[in-house]
């Protein structure tokens, strides 16, 4: 970043599960709270996979982070000496996110989200297009593709082995248990043509 900004703004750390998101935020909170940075961290309740009160990555970095299940939740937690507000899996809350999100910022916070840009349809993940084209900052990551390790830009469901089909919930809460990364060559959604 070479231009000044003036306080407040949003950043986005996005891409594939298993491409780093949450550790990279997890980074970027630890060197603002080394800048004696007030932080306050948040991850929807429904995320409980590694920690049911912490920021967790796949790698194992943890930072303590508020269980939230509305937007109410969040603004509960926040105080007015607050300098940033990290929320991690930003995809799972609904539209009603973006306008706090815009009066955080506009109220002069940093607010940071990690989140899939993409459903394992390979389809734009609810809220994160909006958020995206609101964001000042975007770091877009990729994970290693599984079956060819090239660069992955996908995240693939599997049940019982093969690919989820179109019609399965796009919210189904696991890990490597039933997720994969997968570039777009290898990215497989059975039933998508015929569904969409």
């Amino acid at each position: 970043m070479y231009q000044e900004f003036n306080k407040g703004w949003i950043e986005v750390i996005t891409g594939p599960m298993f491409a780093g998101k949450s550790e990279e935020l997890i980074r970027r909170i630890r060197t603002l709270k080394y800048a004696k940075k007030n932080i306050v961290c948040f991850k929807p309740s429904i995320d409980d996979r590694y920690s049911e009160t912490s920021i967790a990555s796949h790698a194992g970095g943890r930072y303590k982070a508020y269980p939230v299940k509305s937007i109410q939740d969040i603004k509960d937690n926040l105080t007015d000496d607050v300098d940033v507000i990290a929320i991690d899996e930003i995809q799972f809350f609904g539209e009603e996110i973006l306008l706090l999100l815009d009066e955080l910022a506009n109220s002069g916070k940093r607010v940071m989200c990690a989140g899939l840009d993409l459903d394992f349809r390979g389809e734009p993940f609810g809220i994160m297009p909006k958020l995206l084209a609101k964001a000042e900052f975007v770091t877009k990551l990729t994970a290693a593709c599984k079956i060819c390790g090239e660069a992955a830009t996908r995240t693939q469901r599997i049940i019982d082995g093969k690919p989820a089909y179109y019609e399965e919930p796009v919210v189904v809460v696991g890990a490597s248990e039933c997720y994969e990364a997968r570039c777009r060559h290898h990215h497989q959604v059975p039933h998508k043509n015929s569904s969409n």
